[in-house]
């Protein structure tokens, strides 16, 4: 059993859920078992973690949560279509609840008190001081984790570091924390994760039964990833003490996985598939192919991306126009700036980017699925309604084909165990690279920038794998953010690249305004066996029997995201149980979230 796995059996052993289980482990009866008898065991304070674990690693796309944290951020940017309020400009004060109004053990602070129960009893046992170092300092991981959720959102948040108590009058006085400032709460989350990074092993001793467990090189990633945003435009102005600070946990980062055997995975579209031994893999949350067991935690993610007419699949997560055509070209220069492969948009899969493909399903493409080697993908018009295949084809044209496992069958799809990897050794190299451009070191950025497009198959050209010569600091910052959105497309992460560099108004308002996807219908003097001759004609050929056409898929509004949407309000129910609460700037309050 694969250690973040444990879903039924750490509701029966967990202490936090402690109900009428019997007879596990060591013969315990531990429906009778107190806080003292449960912390003299490692093996049942493990358990105890694994709730902490299941409560808080993210799910596909990095969703975390309730509210604004179970929104696939993909369809909050330019590379996913999807309607929302965020886009839509009507958000309201009560309209981001993740800071939590209830006493719900699934908010934030629901499970920001879990985790300070939880290091409050390990601090209290009387187990080695090595265990506990191990027990506390992956918990410290995922309040650090919480607490980011957090920051990303509003700002600095009140800082609860020791489990408040439930009931009574001096109770409630004591739960009126005000907010701490911004600069605090990132501090905070730097020290949970420089205990976690002492303490952690740099490897677990176990591969296989310890994947997805939080080790040294994951904690150091994620303070890389931390401190990048505290020096982005979102928080702070050109800070070069940040952006040195950003650069240091980034070259800690690297440097912590190197020694431990993390890199890159030899293949691009392939990291996905493998597990114990993917060396890409740094922050994991694991899922399992389990069908009927109970301890099944199964992927939604491949079942709900391959197309619907392929089986049981649902055709989501579907990439726009406006993705397909980020895409560089094979030499790495951008469709239209390359002077070796022209582009039309028409033919825009031909002479790209290997990643294109391995990213993006189209018309007519090689995509062998449920196992079959020979499998091409049709979705196009005959004619202005009927569409070829005639079950749900794609909105925008255009299907999700990264980390879809093509050696499922239609029938075993919806049981995906595809593990979702938050962490990638590819975003600490991305990290690195701008935290490098942030303190003036662009050789460094283009080192990482250029290990990626040589992984990704890009031709070399000049050795600058397509990579403008000479760049000067602001054309390396583009030209980073233009890497992760091509690296990391569908992963979740476009819209928070964008919205701390605070580029949303400039890319969706006034650039995209409307996503859009492509409309290739067959034209008249195709072939009447088309349908049957279709799988035996060079993809160019085909082509010669479809036009094409753009249509918009934001047709009720124009994107319209608004500064005020930075840094949210606090939901009035919150202030209202906490009178020492402030409200942010820009929603009728005081608190400033750039202090």
């Amino acid at each position: 059993m694969k250690f973040p796995r444990i879903t039924t059996l750490l509701a029966c052993c967990a202490w936090l859920m402690l109900t009428g289980c019997k007879d596990t482990l060591d013969k315990m009866d531990l429906s009778a078992a107190s806080e003292d008898l449960i912390f003299q065991d490692e093996s049942l304070a493990n358990l105890n973690l694994s709730y902490i674990y299941d409560q808080n690693l993210p799910t596909w796309f990095g969703i975390s949560g309730t509210g604004f944290g179970a929104t696939n951020p993909s369809i909050l940017s330019d590379e996913v279509y999807g309607e929302s309020i965020f886009l839509e400009g009507t958000v309201q004060q009560n309209s981001v609840v993740d800071f939590g109004t209830t006493l719900d053990a699934k908010n934030n602070y629901g499970k920001i008190r879990t985790i300070n129960t939880f290091l409050k009893a390990v601090n209290n046992s009387p187990l080695p001081k090595e265990a506990k170092d191990r027990l506390r300092s992956q918990a410290l991981f995922f309040r650090a984790w919480r607490y980011f959720d957090f920051v990303r959102l509003y700002g600095g948040v009140p800082l609860v570091l020791d489990p408040l108590q439930a009931v009574g009058v001096e109770a409630k006085a004591a739960a009126y924390l005000p907010r701490n400032s911004t600069t605090a709460t990132f501090n905070q989350i730097v020290a949970d994760l420089d205990t976690a990074i002492a303490y952690l092993p740099g490897k677990w001793a176990s591969p296989s039964t310890d994947w997805g467990r939080i080790h040294k090189g994951a904690a150091a990633a994620f303070k890389a990833r931390v401190l990048l945003y505290a020096a982005s435009p979102q928080y702070t102005a050109d800070d070069a003490a940040k952006w040195q600070a950003a650069f240091a946990a980034s070259q800690q980062a690297k440097a912590i996985l190197t020694a431990n055997s993390f890199g890159l995975h030899a293949s691009f579209d392939q990291l996905w598939f493998e597990e114990a031994s993917n060396k890409e893999a740094v922050l994991v949350t694991g899922f399992n192919t389990a069908a009927a067991d109970p301890l099944k935690k199964n992927s939604s993610y491949d079942n709900g991306s391959r197309p619907a007419y392929t089986g049981t699949g649902g055709g989501a997560n579907q990439p726009t126009w406006e993705l397909a055509k980020a895409f560089p070209m094979l030499d790495g220069k951008k469709p239209g700036e390359s002077t070796k492969y022209a582009y039309s948009d028409k033919l825009f899969y031909k002479n790209r980017d290997p990643r294109f493909g391995k990213t993006i399903a189209y018309n007519g493409a090689l995509w062998p699925l449920n196992g079959n080697a020979n499998y091409r993908l049709w979705t196009y018009y005959k004619g202005s309604t009927t569409t070829e295949p005639t079950n749900s084809p794609s909105r925008t044209g255009f299907y999700a084909r990264k980390a879809v496992d093509v050696r499922l069958a239609a029938s075993q799809a919806q049981y995906a165990g595809t593990d979702w990897i938050e962490i990638r050794y590819a975003e600490v190299l991305l990290n690195l690279a701008e935290s490098a451009c942030g303190v003036g070191n662009l050789t460094e950025a283009y080192t990482q920038l250029k290990a990626l497009r040589q992984r990704a198959g890009i031709e070399a050209g000049d050795g600058n794998y397509g990579l403008q010569a000479g760049m000067s600091r602001s054309q390396m910052f583009d030209a980073i953010l233009y890497e992760r959105q091509i690296e990391l497309a569908l992963e979740g992460k476009r819209f928070w690249d964008l919205r701390r560099w605070k580029k949303l108004e400039s890319v969706l308002n006034t650039t995209v305004k409307r996503r859009t996807g492509i409309t290739l219908t067959l034209t008249a003097n195709a072939p009447a066996d088309f349908a049957t001759t279709r799988e035996s004609m060079d993809i160019d050929q085909a082509y010669n029997y479809f036009t094409f056409a753009t249509k918009v898929l934001d047709t009720r509004y124009a994107l319209n995201w608004k500064p005020e949407y930075y840094f949210f309000a606090l939901p009035q129910q919150a202030i209202d149980n906490n009178p020492t609460l402030l409200q942010t700037k820009g929603w009728g309050g005081n608190f400033d979230p750039l202090q």
